[in-house]
């Protein structure tokens, strides 16, 4: 949708309507967007477990996620030179303080890597560098792996998104994501340590985000609000089915929980614990994907009948 006049007819098609999807986020180079959430949720919950687990290759890989995510998110802006204004309102918007999240997550993370890799003229694990890199880079963690959920809860105009849940659910969700980056490093170093745990982390995470996901549905759907049920019809039934049913369920739960209960070895093969991270974290990019396509605006205007009732 890059023709301006078709976005001139979408726009109008829109304010016909008077339930309006947003556009903003998810269509064209708003995909971008989505994009950089899941990256960075991602590479946040990855530095998470990877340092419960003393996975160094998996900090490794959250580290290049974090900053996929931030390249990412600049290509979102039409400016991309001019983040730092947004980049200043930390005290007014959410958005401002994820992008302060992920500097100090960057900056300490660069600092925290050398020890942690071990690498050769550089500084070791103790060290103040090391130290200080590592208090940078949990802060920052910590920040990414809350402010997602809050981005969205703060859209008053998009009651699909306006959950209290909203928050809880990006976090279950960062930490699988998570568990699903340390699977797929364990792989790569063709280890096996530690594997039946974090295939029972997975289990328990995932199953935590099963219930999240139906109890946020279902608030939606018995939601007074007709932009928020006609955001679960979309998502459930409508134009994002395909997404929810194949993407998130089928590859995000079935497939890995598939792999998990029949694996074919005990602990699991390093094959078997990529499939299991790679499949879970398609999964999430498609729920995350699906989530901000469903919002839906409140009415632009609400016609009143007789007696000064709101239809």
């Amino acid at each position: 949708m890059s023709d301006p006049r078709v976005k001139y007819e979408q726009m109008i098609a829109d304010l016909r309507n008077q339930l309006r999807p947003q556009r903003e986020w998810g269509e064209g180079r708003g995909v971008l967007m989505v994009v950089g959430h899941f990256v960075v949720g991602i590479a946040a919950g990855g530095w998470l477990i990877s340092l419960l687990f003393n996975s160094p290759t998996g900090l490794l890989l959250s580290y290049s996620l974090g900053l996929i995510g931030g390249l990412t998110h600049l290509g979102f802006l039409g400016h991309p030179a001019r983040f730092w204004r947004m980049a200043t309102r930390v005290k007014t918007s959410w958005i401002a303080r994820g992008f302060l999240g992920l500097t100090l997550f960057l900056l300490g993370g660069l600092l925290h890597l050398p020890a942690a890799l071990e690498i050769q003229g550089m500084w070791v694990a103790g060290s103040i560098p090391a130290k200080f890199g590592s208090a940078l880079a949990l802060v920052g963690m910590v920040i990414l792996i809350g402010y997602m959920g809050f981005v969205y809860t703060t859209s008053k105009a998009i009651p699909f998104w306006n959950s209290p849940l909203h928050p809880a659910l990006y976090v279950a969700y960062a930490v699988r994501g998570g568990v699903a980056t340390v699977l797929v490093a364990r792989a790569i170093e063709a280890s096996q340590e530690q594997a039946n745990q974090l295939m029972f982390l997975w289990i328990g995470v995932t199953a935590v985000v099963g219930l999240l996901l139906a109890l946020e549905l279902y608030g939606a759907y018995t939601n007074e609000s007709n932009a928020a049920r006609r955001s679960v019809r979309d998502f459930v039934a409508g134009r994002l089915a395909p997404y929810f049913y194949g993407g998130i369920l089928v590859i995000g739960f079935v497939v890995p929980s598939y792999l998990v209960w029949n694996g074919g070895s005990e602990p699991p093969s390093p094959g078997v614990m990529a499939m299991v991270g790679a499949a879970s974290a398609v999964g999430d990019f498609f729920m995350k994907y699906a989530t901000i396509r469903a919002g839906v605006h409140r009415p632009v205007w609400t016609r009143m009948r007789p007696g000064g009732v709101q239809s």
